[in-house]
């Protein structure tokens, strides 16, 4: 039996999509006198003549850097209260809904949920002032040792892996523990992948566009307007007219009446009104009880 599908979920990449700042360089790096140019060179050595998987590398890296203070996830947590954001962020999150759904859209049940898909550490991400607008944040995780110090890496997600999340959204496993592999009818799925957006900001989101692109999603790609060597724009613009990735590009600026907001805004609007158009329709082909609005 098919189920109301009524959910639209926002889904966003956090580097350089939510944030002009990598989290590390954010927060990391500065509070454990960490030199980057040090710490990515230990990180290409691994990749490059080790045949390491870059996220592995990274964490790899991280924890040795880290050993000597006896860092624990709540630290991290605590440093991800610093972590910058682009214009508009998080104030974003409050007024979406407000702005995108009408009284009939609520009165039939539709929402809004948030997401972050991210290959870095979500304890970081856990702590920042973004952490209460989301539904579920998925990222990079390490464990602990009997003193409670980070000692291996507990979940490693690279730009490929990113890809199952989107389908955990969209069968509602959202759990790690759910079998997102398991057979489920479309008409069961809580979040169908056209009430869906993703916005990410290069190469690395490719994987989880096309998904989106295949199954019937919107994407957005996103660029720092002030990257003045035009690298954030130019990977967008790529993406965008040459490899057919995405159809929509705008600058990282999640201000009320920006390309982006209203990008994002009337792909919403849009999602809403299907949704009850849908509904409709299922009541005049007689496949459903009438919604009580």
């Amino acid at each position: 039996m098919a189920i109301p599908q009524s959910t639209i979920a926002l889904v966003y990449d956090y580097d350089q999509t939510l944030s002009p700042s990598y989290m590390q360089d954010d927060v990391l790096f500065p509070e454990f006198g960490i030199n980057p140019e040090s710490f990515w060179n230990r990180c290409d050595v691994l990749v490059r003549e080790h045949k390491w998987d870059g996220e592995l590398a990274y964490l790899k890296c991280l924890l040795d850097y880290l050993a000597m203070d006896g860092v624990s996830n709540e630290r991290l947590t605590e440093l991800g209260g610093g972590l910058s954001f682009f214009p508009g962020l998080p104030g974003m999150f409050d007024e979406l809904e407000g702005i995108c759904l009408s009284d009939l859209h609520r009165s039939a049940g539709i929402k809004i949920e948030h997401y972050i898909v991210s290959s870095g550490l979500k304890a970081l991400i856990d702590g920042s002032r973004l952490a209460k607008y989301f539904k579920k944040i998925y990222g990079c995780e390490f464990g602990e040792d009997e003193h409670g110090v980070i000692s291996f890496p507990k979940r490693a997600i690279s730009h490929t892996t990113k890809t199952q999340f989107l389908f955990r959204i969209n069968k509602g496993l959202l759990e790690h523990d759910d079998d997102v592999n398991d057979h489920m009818p479309d008409g069961v799925r809580p979040v169908p992948f056209e009430n869906m957006v993703y916005v990410g900001d290069g190469p690395t989101d490719v994987p989880c566009f096309t998904v989106m692109q295949r199954n019937g999603g919107r994407s957005i790609a996103v660029y720092n307007p002030e990257d003045e060597s035009n690298r954030s724009f130019d990977k967008c613009f790529q993406m965008c007219a040459h490899a057919n990735r995405v159809k929509h590009i705008a600058p990282a600026d999640y201000r009320r009446g920006s390309h982006l907001r209203l990008i994002l805004e009337k792909m919403v609007r849009e999602m809403a009104d299907n949704i009850l158009s849908k509904r409709q329709d299922e009541v005049d082909n007689g496949m459903v009880s009438a919604p009580k609005f």
